[in-house]
């Protein structure tokens, strides 16, 4: 086990070094969230005059949203690092070395991990500077990020686990643009649960970016409701830790196919 740690430190200092190299690519992938805070916070921000919405202020509503939807979004495409990493024959070569097996897929999924860390707490920043509010204060702001940390490391892995079993930037791509928007639409990000149809509700209940965003945005409330917060909190972390096994037994299938 402490091998594995070891080995994940440097293979995660590796692609974080390369992560430093490139930061015009963190630029933009937040180029689209500050696109969705405030232009969708500016126009919908009247939607909270509807009855049993259950906010004072659509642009605190949104933050946990945009956040989440951050997360599920930059993380989806962790597949076509490694789908780099195939073509160049870098991934090969880490194979007639003695480092961890897991340590290399884990280290793609703790360096999107930083970089979902680093978005979250810009998005979050630039909220409050447009005027959101976070009556959960610091406490409430942690939790949000590790909830989409969680959710970020859910979609990372499983972006990783498509690329080691079909190696087609083509999938990786049609799968993502599949996924996202029904994902993020059948939430809670942009509007109130109680106000959706019902099957969408449903929907709703048994999706992983809606239980990031409500523990996320429960935790960022005057009042939480820290038993729900912490049961869906504990879902992501079950769910991330399922997807992490996935991708590295995945990676161990590969290596026996080269």
């Amino acid at each position: 086990m402490s091998a594995i740690v070891t080995d994940t430190m440097w293979m995660t200092h590796r692609r974080l070094q390369a992560f430093v190299r490139q930061p015009a690519f963190l630029v933009i992938t937040l180029v689209q969230p500050v696109i969705w805070l405030f232009l969708f916070g500016s126009l919908f921000r009247r939607i909270v005059e509807l009855p049993g919405f259950g906010a004072s202020s659509y642009l605190d509503y949104l933050v946990p949203g945009v956040v989440v939807m951050s997360a599920v979004s930059s993380n989806m495409w962790a597949g076509m690092g490694t789908m780099e990493e195939i073509e160049r024959g870098t991934l090969n070569r880490f194979l007639t070395t003695p480092v961890s097996r897991a340590a290399i897929m884990n280290a793609n999924v703790v360096e999107q991990a930083v970089s979902t860390t680093i978005q979250s707490v810009v998005i979050v920043l630039l909220g409050w500077l447009a005027g959101a509010h976070y009556p959960g204060g610091g406490l409430g702001t942690v939790v949000l990020i590790v909830a989409s940390v969680l959710l970020g490391t859910v979609f990372s892995a499983f972006s990783n686990t498509i690329g080691m079993l079909v190696r087609q930037r083509e999938s990786i791509i049609g799968i993502n643009t599949f996924l996202l928007l029904p994902l993020t639409f059948l939430s809670s990000a942009f509007m109130a649960t109680d106000l959706m149809p019902g099957w969408m509700q449903a929907i709703a209940k048994a999706n992983p970016v809606d239980w990031a965003i409500r523990a996320g945005r429960d935790a960022l409330s005057a009042d939480p409701d820290w038993p729900a917060t912490l049961t869906r909190g504990g879902a992501l972390l079950v769910l991330a830790a399922a997807m992490v096994w996935l991708s590295t037994r995945t990676f161990r299938s590969y290596q026996k196919s080269v």
